[in-house]
């Protein structure tokens, strides 16, 4: 029977297990806690992934290892860059092949719909950590030590998901209350579904020709207006009021969590339409997006 090892059980890392699992394939799930879904076919384990030595041994027997580990937002350029190396050092020993989850952070800002051939010239802190995450992988597999791809999502719809739309206007419009919002509400947005990212990362692990680049994931080209409108609809509640946060808001917010300090950087991916092209990974593997009401429903 097939293996393959999951780092990471947010809401993708967790999606991704089980479509394995359903896949019929036996799956060892990482966490620092061990945490996971209680189902068969998936085994958690508590480990450490910065722990090279200890994950590459857990890492025996593994086709594929699939990186959807995630350090806290506002620690990402101290973070990040050490934890992703031990994966792929681990992964790299393990003689495993290696898909990471990424994100549009990398790549150069523009009024354009971003593409994978977009260039990675980040002009903030988190985009060039990503652009750098990457290009380390893409690298090893340049130099034939591993087989590498990247799936690159965006603001998540799904359960379990932390993005500016579950947090900050999902509760208050399930309640009918006032929903401050992150940017423009009315700029087109192209959003990720949990489910439609972790088919992503199965399906290009999959195909020979998943190998060596990078894709950006089925997306839902939105806005968070119209997808705050259907999720009242579904809950019942009134139409949705909604007003852009100030710069005094996310001060505000950040005494309270210094997550909220991290969005500024981020504003200009929600203050203007900011459009992914997804027509790479339709064409090669068929992938096609859920409708907004299917991941507003899940």
């Amino acid at each position: 029977m097939t293996e393959s090892v999951v780092i990471g059980a947010g809401a993708t890392g967790v999606a991704t297990a089980r479509q394995l699992a359903d896949s019929g394939q036996r799956v060892r799930l990482i966490t620092r806690s061990g945490s996971g879904p209680d189902r068969p076919g998936i085994e958690p384990i508590a480990l450490d992934a910065g722990r090279t030595d200890e994950l590459a041994e857990a890492l025996t027997g593994a086709r594929t290892v699939y990186n959807a580990a995630m350090t806290a937002y506002h620690t990402w350029p101290e973070t990040m860059p050490p934890l992703f190396a031990s994966i792929l050092a681990a992964t790299e020993r393990a003689g495993a092949d290696y898909v990471m989850l990424g994100n549009h952070y990398g790549y150069q800002q523009t009024i354009e719909p971003l593409t994978e051939l977009t260039p990675m010239l980040p002009t903030t802190r988190k985009g060039r950590v990503r652009a750098e995450l990457w290009r380390q992988a893409k690298s090893a597999h340049d130099d034939g030590r591993l087989r590498v791809t990247e799936v690159r999502a965006g603001q998540y719809f799904g359960p379990g998901a932390v993005s500016a739309f579950t947090l900050l206007v999902a509760p208050r419009v399930r309640e009918g209350e006032l929903a401050l919002v992150h940017g423009n509400p009315d700029a087109a947005h192209s959003f990720s579904y949990t489910e439609d990212v972790a088919a992503a990362l199965v399906a290009v692990s999959a195909d020979e020709r998943g190998w060596g680049r990078a894709w950006h994931a089925p997306v839902i080209t939105t806005t968070v207006r119209q997808a705050a409108t259907e999720f009242a609809e579904l809950h019942g509640a009134p139409e949705p009021r909604l007003e852009s946060l100030t710069e005094r808001d996310l001060a505000l917010l950040s005494f309270t969590d210094p997550l909220w300090r991290e969005f500024a950087e981020m504003s200009y991916q929600s203050e203007r339409p900011f459009v992914v092209d997804d027509r790479a990974i339709r064409d090669t593997f068929g992938l096609k997006p859920s409708t907004l009401r299917e991941a507003l429903v899940a």
